[in-house]
């Protein structure tokens, strides 16, 4: 929809719904800079040529060449051994980057090849041995889950310096895990990514991700009002704002406050259990200072149809792309209604350019002739354009909110990184391998969206001398000044 709604990069026909690409084979007029200037000379070679006598000098003919040299190198350290008077034995400690008799730029190389190059252990394997390393597939797998819980801070860290920005995208896919199904949620922006993985995909799993590691369940106002947009009881919602306890910071504690509250003995539905655990973590969300005024974008799934919302209009379109005709009249209805959202789409990519009360109130007032026109001649059309149309408030937030994407493209694009590890290396067995894979490709995936170098920012918190790199949640979210 991107490409078929860019007026200034194609000549695009909104009356048969086509679009053709620029003159010049479609090429882009844009022209790929010098990158050389990035680059340090380590050295300059001065090369002679043989010339007959006579000949003038004429200067030289410069290039420059990068070259790369990988070779192990194997040290012996002697620890020396004391023991006190009291009997106590003194070990000199080893350098903290030396894991399991490996140096920290071997350990280094092996994250970068795994999670950023997507490369199975079992090859990794194979490039060490033929350069001369001696290392097993265990130990590899040992590397790769070595120094988590200084990844683990950075990746919550990220998160919640995400969830204080204009907006996040969110997605999830499948994913396997000690052999049962799971799946895994993805949670970004333009500047953020992260993975994480459970069981379930409910609202509920959710709204846990979205607590990161806090396992904290609040009533307060925020979760009152939630309470009352689920339809909970007003008995059931007073029960909870008069108790004198607000906040649980254990999962044990909240359910004994359900069972004292008399919650867990009710057999209604909606599950009241459930729809206050709901509330309680949007509570806990709130109390952290999260998604204070920021935008959720997602499909039309209902696990992520909380606070702020917005929907992504190519997922919307994809519901007509969908829909099997049966004759002529059918698939001439679908193709009007087809140009009409691609129009209204170039509409609102145009008005985030320029966005204006003026034109916010036209794009309304358009937004309505679309999705509430009479009989298109096809039934299945009509009940799907009243059903987007229920969902105006969510496909228009982009009319206040200019800042947001209109679609969800950045999320799917991340999670495909995911997609293809699992298809490289299948799913995951210990608890601690399924968490290393979700934190190492949502911090590799941030530091690329920061234009940042992974291999560095990999060396400076494994501990290599000279590669200091500052926090990536500052550089998500400045501190102000």
């Amino acid at each position: 929809m991107d490409k078929a709604s860019d007026r200034g990069g194609s000549s695009f026909d909104h009356r048969s719904g086509g679009g053709a690409k620029s003159g010049g084979g479609g090429k882009s007029p844009r022209r790929r800079g010098s990158q050389l200037d990035k680059l340090t000379i380590d050295a300059t070679v001065v090369v002679r040529a043989k010339a007959p006598a006579g000949s003038r000098h004429k200067g030289y003919e410069e290039i420059v060449v990068q070259d790369l040299n990988l070779s192990p190198q194997v040290t012996l350290y002697r620890r020396e051994r004391w023991e006190t008077p009291e009997g106590e034995r003194i070990i000199a400690t080893l350098d903290p980057g030396i894991v399991g008799g490996y140096g920290p730029n071997l350990h280094r190389l092996v994250l970068a090849l795994h999670f950023s190059g997507q490369v199975t252990c079992e090859r990794i394997v194979a490039l060490l041995h033929g350069m001369g390393v001696v290392i097993s597939k265990r130990q590899v797998v040992r590397l790769l889950t070595a120094k988590l819980e200084t990844f683990r801070a950075e990746d919550e860290a990220v998160l919640k310096a995400g969830l204080g920005g204009a907006y996040v995208t969110v997605d999830d896919t499948g994913a396997r895990h000690a052999g049962k199904s799971g799946y895994t949620t993805q949670i970004g922006s333009d500047t953020f990514t992260v993975f994480r993985t459970g069981p379930s995909k409910s609202r509920q799993a959710f709204l846990e991700r979205l607590c990161g590691g806090t396992a904290l369940y609040v009533i307060n106002d925020a979760a009152l009002g939630y309470m009352k947009d689920r339809q909970l009881p007003q008995a059931v919602i007073d029960k909870f704002a008069a108790h004198k306890e607000h906040i649980f910071s254990r999962p044990e504690d909240w359910e004994r406050h359900l069972q004292a509250l008399g919650l867990t003995d009710l057999k209604v539905a909606p599950d009241p259990v459930l729809i206050a655990s709901e509330c309680a973590l949007w509570g806990a969300i709130r109390h952290q200072g999260l998604l204070q005024d920021t935008v959720i974008v997602s499909d039309d799934a209902g696990q992520f149809r909380v606070g702020v919302h917005a929907l992504c209009w190519v997922h919307a379109e994809r519901l007509v792309h969908k829909l099997v005709p049966a004759n002529d009249k059918q698939r001439n209805a679908i193709a009007i209604a087809k140009r009409m959202i691609w129009w209204f789409y170039g509409s609102l990519k145009e008005y985030k350019l320029a966005p204006s009360p003026q034109q916010a109130q036209v794009l309304r007032a358009r937004f309505d002739r679309i999705f509430k026109r009479g009989a298109t001649g096809y039934v299945m059309l009509d009940r799907l354009l009243r059903r987007l149309f229920r969902h105006k408030d969510a496909l228009l937030r982009v009319l206040d909110r200019p800042e947001i994407p209109l679609n969800t493209n950045a999320s799917e694009n991340d999670i495909r990184a995911f997609v293809t590890k699992r298809k490289i290396s299948g799913g995951t067995v210990s608890d601690r391998g399924r968490d290393a894979r979700d934190i190492m490709l949502g911090l590799a995936k941030t530091c690329m969206k920061l234009k940042l170098s992974f291999y560095d920012f990999l060396g400076s918190r494994i501990g290599l001398p000279g590669t200091q790199f500052p926090p990536l949640a500052k550089l998500i979210r400045p501190a102000p000044s």
